[in-house]
């Protein structure tokens, strides 16, 4: 009587291979979808414009500047998710002295998208003129400042998986005061 029969056996059987089978090919299908569709990619940043919008010098009593600047930056989103941002910072340095923040607001990049990012920064060299390539810049009228912004907030992928993100852009920033404009060159790297 503790015997099972021969053809509940074999059903057990070949229902565990059934389920095996199809455990597998589901991970497989989950390990494809993740490296070629949901694994995250880096977004890509393109500054649109940095425009120096006003510049000021003091020389007397004290050497004195301040340079405000405008960036559009666009970031685009190569994720199948989208990105949604809470309020931040900017914060841009000068040769590693602290130069300037700008706020950044909370928004929504799109899944796939490109999205504009606008900021004003206004730059007083009082927090910077003891640096040692200061004087260097004062001559050769190139000033070299690096921002960095941190944005913190969640992936949503399919309007189902949520995931906390933080995405970490850096722009080197350069002001020709002598021409009045500038440039920049950007890179971002997103963090899970």
């Amino acid at each position: 009587m503790g015997c099972c029969n021969p053809r509940t056996k074999k059903a057990l059987k070949i229902g565990c291979g059934i389920t095996a089978i199809l455990l597998i090919i589901l991970l497989v299908v989950g390990i494809i979808l993740y490296f070629t569709i949901l694994k995250p990619k880096d977004p890509k940043v393109t500054t649109q414009s940095v425009t120096l919008e006003s510049i000021r010098f003091e020389l007397f009593p004290a050497f004195h500047l301040n340079l405000t600047i405008g960036l559009i930056l666009t970031i685009h989103n190569r994720n199948y998710g989208s990105f949604k941002y809470k309020s931040s910072r900017a914060y841009v340095t000068y040769h590693g002295d602290p130069a300037a923040e700008a706020p950044i607001q909370a928004d929504t990049i799109p899944a796939r998208a490109d999205h504009d990012l606008k900021t004003t920064v206004l730059i007083d060299s009082d927090g910077f003129s003891k640096n040692p390539a200061f004087s260097g810049d004062v001559a050769s009228g190139c000033w070299n400042f690096t921002s960095l912004t941190t944005l913190h907030g969640k992936v949503t992928v399919w309007k189902v998986l949520k995931l906390k993100a933080t995405t970490v852009s850096t722009c080197d920033i350069s002001v020709f005061t002598k021409f009045q404009n500038a440039s920049s060159v950007c890179k971002s790297k997103i963090k899970f």
